[in-house]
């Protein structure tokens, strides 16, 4: 982390604890110990722990290709498959950590009960962005989904989808919670795409 910068080394530190801890439970204290700066460093980066958090937000609103979109998706060209592959890497995520991971950005918007505006619109925009991304994805299948689906709706449903997925198999310490709700999704896309089949 040498080569960091101090704002970047506290958003790093950040996003680790907020995963790791929550936000309301991570201290100054522990970003300070984190990141090995002194509280001066950090008070002039992020003048209080609320500011940490907009930055944190800000990381992942404009990182969503290189953090989240490109390492999902790598080398696959279907536009359905990319869906279920963006979907697999929560899967990894879970699988990997003994299903304590979530979300970030539903993990947050579950903790922040009253977000100040600024927050608010930030946790917003993340689920907007990803939701543009699926829904490019259902807009290049192209004639695969028949035409009278709304699929705005449609990428919003994939959302809600994953979140429940990830918040159950949390709750569970059972990844096949995550499986079950993704297939029932997959079968879901199967019957659109056989709709669009014979109503061609």
């Amino acid at each position: 982390m040498a080569s960091l910068t101090s704002r970047e080394k506290i958003i790093h530190a950040a996003m680790e604890l907020f995963w790791l801890k929550g936000y309301n439970s991570t201290s100054i204290a522990d970003l300070l110990s984190r990141t090995q700066l002194n509280s001066g460093s950090l008070y002039h980066v992020f003048p209080s722990k609320q500011d940490v958090l907009i930055g944190v937000l800000e990381a992942y609103r404009d990182g969503i290709d290189e953090m989240l979109l490109e390492p999902a998706w790598g080398a696959v060209k279907d536009p359905i498959e990319k869906i279920f592959a963006l979907l697999n890497g929560y899967r990894t995520a879970i699988a990997g950590s003994d299903c304590t991971y979530g979300c970030p950005i539903g993990s947050l918007a579950l903790e922040l009960h009253e977000p100040d505006p600024q927050v608010r619109e930030l946790l917003a925009v993340n689920f907007e962005n990803w939701t543009k991304a699926v829904q490019r994805c259902i807009e290049q299948a192209g004639a695969r989904i028949p035409a009278h689906v709304d699929q705005r709706a449609l990428a919003e449903f994939v959302l809600t989808t994953m979140e429940g997925g990830v918040m159950q198999a949390r709750t569970y310490r059972d990844v096949s919670y995550f499986d079950r709700t993704v297939n029932q999704l997959r079968d879901h896309f199967a019957l659109l795409e056989q709709a669009a089949k014979q109503a061609a």
